[in-house]
């Protein structure tokens, strides 16, 4: 063939590809903080294919700064609310869970978490409110004709303004509490004989009291859905002008996105429009800064431990604080702890404290020895990307299910935050750090993650873009979508095979009687004569 042709041939194909990732207008809803976190490397993604990404995000927002130098565009819109507000009220939310929940009964914990929640539900519930009756705002958006809606179903709004848009959306989440948005909304199967619900703490070989706990989480989070999307269904029908709900919006998602993969969860059923995408925002590790770096290599063969609670925790109790320093200052490794409290009075020499760290740099240092985290499933992924086993303190949310998970697959010890003390802390470390069988089995779970055909991130984009270039993903949706709760449990047809049995037992029944009494009878009568 002319080389002219291959030419044009290889254009051809270039422009193809190059058509495709920029064919797209995306609306974004966004979370706040390691949500965000996830998002937001999925939004440089999709600008790096060549989309046109749109964040509505609202004045009070926290982490989202429109001001910051982006390819990504803002839309702002006016809230009652403000940015102190927002914060106050998370900081309320870590300290409660944090300090109050652990000391409570079960029934006490989960209505005080409850309480929490509710809470921050109210706040979602205002910021929606300001954006969906704000009509120069939605006359911009439906003038903007976007392709589709990127939102995360912890704070809903977003499907309602895909319904307002007429456009498809699709949901980037962790999970929800008791898995009842993905269940119920997604149509996913959750057997809880051997899927532990979050928050339970379970592995997925439960003991018979274990599968009894289990059941009771999953019923109460079930009534506990039921009352949460009764509350956001009058906005939902007064924005719509006719009645819905917020569960028959949420089922029209085309696209879950889970930020987990099979690294993390125990096997269970998937459904083809539900996407394992864990570990997202993962990458090499980059050279550390000079100063740090001098600190790492003066660890010598020993190494270094990364400790850091994540981007919501950065100090503690100076009681707290004092007890983990002291037990630091007792390992042999070097130690950079990302901490933003008053120095504790037993800090080491080997410790040096920071209020920020490049932790994904630091974890994939070949000096790393252990990763002290509170369990936020960003670090954990990170840990798992690098191999580096892990010394949980998990403190709120989903912090202790991860653990969890992390200790059952062997590559975690887990310690109470609340009441650990220096001598346990320092005899964890000791054994996650010389124990080789914690390292194998960080180092086994790195290795199912690399060894995917395609990359999370990259995975995810493709399915973005797949439902901008068809207008959804309807193909992949369950039939169990348009039964209901009688038939997609069957008990219709195992009413229908009951009513058979019993009538075919008793019409045999009658038969027999009959025959009873036409053939047995008369031998009696001969017998009496």
């Amino acid at each position: 063939m002319p080389m002219k042709w291959i030419s044009v041939l290889l254009l051809l194909q270039l422009s193809g590809h190059f058509s495709l990732g920029s064919c797209g207008k995306v609306l974004v809803w966004p979370p706040e903080y390691s949500h965000w976190i996830n998002m937001k490397t999925i939004l440089d993604a999709l600008v790096q294919r060549g989309h046109e990404v749109t964040v509505l995000t609202s004045s009070a927002s926290i982490l989202v700064d429109p001001n910051k130098p982006s390819a990504i565009q803002f839309e702002v819109f006016p809230t009652s609310l403000t940015k102190d507000d927002m914060v106050s009220f998370f900081m309320r939310l870590i300290n409660k869970w944090t300090y109050d929940l652990p000391k409570e009964t079960f029934w006490t914990h989960f209505s005080l978490m409850q309480e929490i929640f509710w809470e921050g539900a109210d706040f979602v519930e205002k910021l929606c409110q300001d954006a969906v009756f704000n009509k120069k705002l939605l006359t911009k958006l439906q003038e903007s004709r976007f392709d589709v809606v990127l939102t995360d179903p912890s704070g809903p709004c977003g499907e309602l303004l895909a319904e307002l848009l007429k456009i498809p959306f699709v949901y980037s989440l962790r999970f929800s509490f008791g898995y009842t948005i993905e269940k119920y909304s997604g149509g996913l199967p959750f057997p809880p004989s051997y899927v532990p619900v979050v928050f339970s703490e379970l592995s997925d070989h439960m003991t018979f009291m274990e599968r009894v706990k289990n059941m009771i989480y999953n019923l109460y989070f079930d009534f506990w859905f039921q009352a949460f999307c009764e509350k956001w269904d009058q906005l939902c029908s007064k924005a719509l002008g006719r009645p819905t709900t917020l569960f028959e919006l949420m089922r029209k998602a085309e696209i879950w996105f889970i930020r987990t993969y099979w690294d993390f969860e125990f096997p269970r059923p998937l459904l083809p429009h539900f996407q394992f995408v864990g570990g997202l925002h993962c990458k090499p590790a980059k050279p550390l800064p000079k100063e740090m770096e001098e600190f790492v290599q003066s660890s010598g063969e020993n190494g270094i431990v990364v400790f850091s609670l994540g981007s919501m925790v950065t100090n503690m109790t100076e009681e707290r604080a004092n007890v983990i320093a002291s037990a630091l200052a007792q390992v042999p490794q070097k130690v950079i702890w990302r901490y933003d409290g008053k120095k504790p009075d037993t800090l080491g020499p080997n410790t040096r404290l920071y209020k920020w760290i490049p932790q994904n740099d630091l974890l994939g240092h070949p000096k790393t020895k252990a990763f002290v985290t509170h369990g936020g499933t960003n670090g954990i992924y990170e840990a798992i990307y690098h191999g580096i086993p892990m010394v949980g303190l998990p403190m709120f949310a989903d912090q202790p299910d991860n653990i969890a998970h992390m200790k059952t697959k062997g590559a975690a010890i887990r310690l109470d935050f609340n009441t650990i003390s220096s001598t346990d802390f320092l005899n964890a470390l000791k054994t996650v750090i010389n124990d080789p069988l914690y390292k194998e089995n960080a180092m086994r779970l790195s290795r199912i993650h690399h060894d995917q055909p395609m990359k999370s991130l990259d995975r995810e984009v493709f399915w973005i873009e797949f439902v901008i270039c068809h207008e959804g993903a309807k193909h992949l949706r369950p039939a169990s979508y348009d039964l209901t709760w009688v038939q997609y449990h069957s008990l219709d047809a195992i009413g229908f095979l009951l009513v058979c049995v019993a009538t075919a037992t008793f019409v045999i029944t009658k038969c027999c009687l009959l025959c009873y009494q036409k053939f047995a009878k008369p031998g009696k009568m001969k017998k009496r004569e």
